[in-house]
């Protein structure tokens, strides 16, 4: 592991002198240790700084670079993979008062907005000018650059694609403290390596996003939702395939399983037209279509009040695990569509084996799948020696079916050794490898996606 320095009075006295948003000692919060899933440790940072601008966060990171501290980008905290956890303590800059949205650019189909703008705000403000953000994670409330730094999806990722298709340019700062700005305004781009794609994803092991522009496009017409249940969740699944292939073209395929219930799982489908003409006849196909793939029933939720109410269901699904249990990790592996049912057949099983209870949902249009390993009766130990065990089985599973480790919530620390298992020592040092290239200290997010501690 590389060697860090500690904050001293001079280090911190030097932080203090570029920047007037710094809190020290008892004026950090304690959520600064940690992310949405604790599982993967608390560790206080010794140093918080809030800016409000790209040129302040280059110049508190200049001076970590200069003398070797550690730093950890955090945006609104919400990650489930422990990737905004300052591992080794050090400073911690929180990109959250970074929320203004800049610019709109119609012409050109684009929104300019700092990193720290939530989601909700952003989805809110571009409908207020007939656009659309399609970009739709179920964390509406994360930071839009935390979105970008994990590729998150979302639901709509089924037709409109995840949240790099989205991404046009951004300005970023490097560990070195240089400020520098990747891509463009334009559509498509032959011009040397994608840098801008390389830093989507890095999950602010690469540099801090501090602004983005982001493409958007003219919001659909009309919008509906079906709530399709089953009496089993193969069933469910199985018509996954079927509605792909028939052309409509849905916004979002979510699935929820259901236990000791007549109905096992629902599926949550939603679309979208130019018309209400257009819509009515697609939401008549969809029915029929669902229908004979085995649905029990179809109910159409067409007025905003009816959709959010639909999506509600969905969101409290998981405040519900939550809520009800006192030990709980994650992980939102990714397989072929048509391989959802055997594959979430073959976890059921093997928490079953490991001694877990599962809870699975997720986005049935994409093979995006959240499991949730739960317990309240073990002790934490035996609870995570359970799961590491679970996770290597079905991770390995994931992979020879053509998966893949993460679709959207990232490695951070806590998915690491599942990522060497998954791509190889090859790709990993790969992946190290451009890190010392941009990263050369090591100093940004340490133990984090490739460099392990």
């Amino acid at each position: 592991m590389e060697k860090y320095n500690q904050l001293t009075p001079e280090i911190i006295a030097q932080i203090q002198a570029v920047s007037d948003h710094v809190l020290t000692g008892d004026d950090i919060n304690a959520d600064f240790a940690r992310d949405e899933m604790p599982i993967y440790g608390t560790h206080m940072p010794d140093l918080v700084v809030q800016p409000t601008s790209t040129e302040e966060v280059a110049a508190v990171m200049k001076i970590c670079y200069e003398n070797t501290i550690p730093v950890t980008p955090r945006g609104a905290g919400t990650g489930l993979a422990g990737g905004a956890v300052p591992l080794l303590g050090g400073v911690l800059i929180d990109t959250s008062k970074m929320n203004r949205i800049l610019n709109y650019d119609l012409e050109n189909f684009v929104v300019e907005i700092e990193s720290g703008v939530l989601l909700n705000d952003l989805a809110n403000d571009c409908l207020s000018k007939g656009m659309m953000y399609p970009p739709d994670p179920g964390e509406k409330f994360a930071c839009v650059g935390g979105n970008v730094s994990t590729n998150a999806g979302g639901m709509r990722a089924v037709k409109y694609g995840a949240t790099r298709d989205y991404v046009r340019a951004m300005t970023v700062v490097l560990p070195t403290g240089e400020i520098t700005h990747l891509g463009a305004t334009v559509s498509k781009t032959s011009s040397g390596y994608s840098l801008l794609n390389l830093m989507i994803g890095s999950e602010g092991t690469l540099g801090i996003i501090t602004e983005l522009t982001l493409k958007i496009i003219p919001a659909p017409k009309v919008v509906a939702s079906l709530i399709i249940p089953f009496e089993d969740l193969n069933t469910a699944l199985s018509s996954v395939p079927k509605i792909k292939m028939s052309g409509l073209n849905p916004q979002a395929i979510e699935f929820m399983e259901r236990e000791g219930q007549q109905i096992g799982a629902y599926l949550l489908v939603t679309l979208d037209a130019a018309s209400q003409d257009d819509l009515d006849t697609m939401l008549e196909q969809m029915a029929e279509l669902v229908l004979d793939a085995g649905a029990m029933d179809v109910l159409v939720a067409d007025t905003p009040a009816k959709i959010k109410d639909a999506w509600a269901a969905r969101s409290s699904f998981l405040e519900a695990i939550m809520h009800e249990t006192q030990l709980l990790d994650e992980c939102d592996v990714v397989v072929p569509v048509n391989k959802i049912a055997d594959y979430l057949d073959f976890v059921n099983k093997t928490g079953e084996e490991c001694g877990l209870v599962i809870k699975s949902f997720g986005h049935a249009g994409d093979g995006n799948l959240h499991i949730y390993q739960c317990s309240n009766d073990l002790e934490e130990e035996e609870f995570k020696s359970r799961v590491d065990k679970f996770f290597e089985i079905i991770y390995r599973e994931a992979t020879n079916c053509g998966g893949l480790v993460s679709g959207e919530h990232g490695i951070g620390s806590g998915k690491i050794k599942y990522l060497v298992d998954s791509v190889g020592e090859t790709n990993m040092a790969l992946m190290e490898g451009i890190k010392r290239v941009f990263d050369p200290k090591m100093i940004l997010n340490p133990g984090k996606v490739c460099y392990r501690l």
